[in-house]
């Protein structure tokens, strides 16, 4: 036992600590990590349903007889229903059992699963994915917000590395596992549903057994059902409009103009209705801290590369330079070891220093280094300096992204834990669906100007495509073209991707950069900037404290610096 104790006290992450110390700090790390494997298996499920049916899409449209329109709308509705369900289900945790809520939402996610790969026709299949979306939504909303109930923000870095190289691995993997699935032949597409049911279902026993939640709150709860409805058309309204002007629609038709302005009107009654709602849904204080309106900014830019860079990048290896899926994932591999290593190793340098911001500044500048880089990248440009850009993406991906979240987290007490957390994720969600449109629009119409100029127009599209281009299809030279097209195109999605970025880096630079404060709650403790915690301790007061939450006034009377 003397000799296990000396270990732990070794061990970098226990110096300083007694042996006492160390043998408690290791046995809580342990509980920690037995919960964590369950919210883990969760999120990569819950991020892998959205990526699985990529490669798998023209295979499932084919053979339940869609359109390109159905086409869309069985990924869009999925991530449409997730955006909306991460605001909701962020106040949800903050008014009734965080773990019956976690529960519930992985049975929801269970029977859609169950019900996709039932699914007969396209309109079926929109409509579960739907209810699959709710419950994906609902469930990595919830297991951030159970991380962090349970863990300190200070601890909380070394812990967001795992869920960062997570959601790293299920982007990455999901498209390699889709194909797999539909070119084995005793397996097909339905697969690609029901895979995720027994994972999800040995998630649910783990919950079960280990996971104990402290209450937040007992009595009478409001839960804000008009803000829910108004949050949900405005966005749901904005996002088809943005979909439907990518597709060439133009401004000034009615449809457009019905859409924008039932998005803008749900929007202001929306604010409205939040700031007399007893238990708004997003609390307009935390939308007025400072450091929560730049992190919003800074994450929705996060979230367009985020999403879209396997999309188009995965188009890009395809179609401009004749790869197969598998292929094209893994050459997407090295984006992925970024975030993974980034996300692990500036956790933990997170969780032993206490400081943040230098690690989100420099990972947003990288990012948008790596994107204005790609913004280069040719049909015939060479593989290995690509790969080299796209660690370097991931790296500064994997230092930002999760971190931004923590950055939030770490400003609001514990009863707005779930609301703060629910606002910038659904901002994420959001600048991610709003960036695909956007970054799709810039590709096909710098591929479809690219081939007008060779061709003079647009070859014609064969109408089995099943909603995606058959290459394969066209004659020879078109084909040549056409794959030149789309290699040669893809600084269009990357100049957009760019300019979104360098306005969320310069964002978290006028970010204030907040020590991690110990404790769960911070009721009890204030936390101070940077410069504050270095200044000289026999000096007088700063005169620049960082913003706090609003808190009551018996509440706010109780709260002490922190000293370091």
């Amino acid at each position: 036992m003397a000799k296990r104790e000396r270990d732990l006290t070794s061990k970098r992450a226990y110096r300083g600590m007694t042996p006492e110390q160390a043998a408690e700090a290791e046995r809580k790390h342990r509980e920690v990590l037995s919960i964590l494997t369950g919210l883990l298996l969760v999120q990569f499920i819950g991020m892998l349903s959205s990526t699985i049916v990529s490669n798998a899409m023209p295979v499932i449209v084919a053979e339940i007889g869609g359109t390109q329109t159905h086409f869309t709308w069985i990924l869009t509705s999925a991530i449409l229903a997730n955006t909306v369900m991460t605001a909701l289900s962020g106040k949800l945790a903050d008014l009734y059992d965080k773990k019956k809520l976690f529960i519930a939402s992985m049975v929801i996610f269970s029977v859609a699963s169950l019900l996709c790969g039932l699914a007969t026709t396209p309109e079926m299949l929109i409509a579960f994915r739907v209810l699959q979306g709710v419950g994906m939504g609902m469930q990595i909303m919830l297991s951030m917000v159970i991380m962090a109930t349970i863990i300190p923000p200070r601890e909380r870095g070394r812990y967001n590395g795992y869920m960062g190289a997570t959601m790293a691995l299920a982007t990455v993997s999901g498209p390699l596992l889709g194909g797999l699935i539909v070119d084995t032949p005793w397996l097909g597409w339905r697969w690609c549903f029901w895979v995720t049911i027994p994972f999800m279902l040995g998630a649910i026993w783990v919950i079960l057994r280990r996971l104990q939640i402290p209450p937040v709150r007992s009595g009478k709860v409001h839960l804000d059902i008009p803000g829910a409805a108004l949050i949900a058309s405005s966005s749901v309204s904005f996002l088809v409009w943005i979909s439907m002007i990518g597709s060439g629609m133009p401004l000034t038709d009615p449809t457009a103009l019905i859409l924008i302005a039932v998005a803008v009107v749900s929007t202001v009654l929306f604010i409205v209705v939040e700031t007399k709602s007893p238990e708004p849904l997003i609390p307009m204080e935390i939308l007025l801290h400072r450091n929560t309106v730049l992190a919003v900014i800074a994450v929705m830019g996060a979230g367009t590369i985020m999403f879209g860079a396997s999309v188009f990048l995965g188009q890009y290896f395809q179609y401009g330079r004749g790869y197969s899926p598998t292929a094209s994932g893994l050459l997407t591999l090295p984006m992925m070891l970024g975030i993974v290593i980034a996300s692990t190793w500036i956790g933990q340098l997170i969780t032993r220093k206490g400081i943040w911001k230098r690690y989100v500044v420099s990972g947003m500048l990288l990012l948008t280094a790596a994107a204005g880089l790609l913004c280069f990248t040719r049909q015939d440009t060479n593989l290995i300096a690509i790969g080299l850009v796209l660690f370097a993406a991931g790296w500064g991906l994997g230092a930002a992204n999760q971190n931004l979240v923590l950055a939030v987290q770490n400003t609001v007490p514990l009863r707005q834990m779930g609301a703060a957390t629910s606002t910038v994720t659904f901002f994420r969600n959001l600048g991610g669906a709003v960036g695909l449109q956007v970054l799709g629009a810039s590709y096909n119409a710098a591929t479809d100007a690219y081939m007008v100029k060779e061709l003079g127009e647009l070859p014609e599209v064969p109408a089995n495509a099943a909603g995606s281009l058959d290459l394969g299809a066209l004659p020879d030279a078109v084909e040549a073209v056409a794959r030149s097209a789309f290699g040669n195109s893809l600084w269009a999605v990357f100049i957009a991707a760019t300019a979104l970025l360098l306005v969320g880096s310069i964002a978290t630079m006028f970010m204030k950069g907040t020590s991690l404060r110990d404790t769960v709650d911070i009721e009890k403790k204030i936390h101070r900037t940077v410069e504050e915690d270095e200044a000289p301790r026999a000096s007088a007061r700063p005169s620049s404290w960082e913003a706090t939450p609003i808190l009551p006034h018996d509440e706010a009377d109780q709260n002490k610096p922190r000293t370091h």
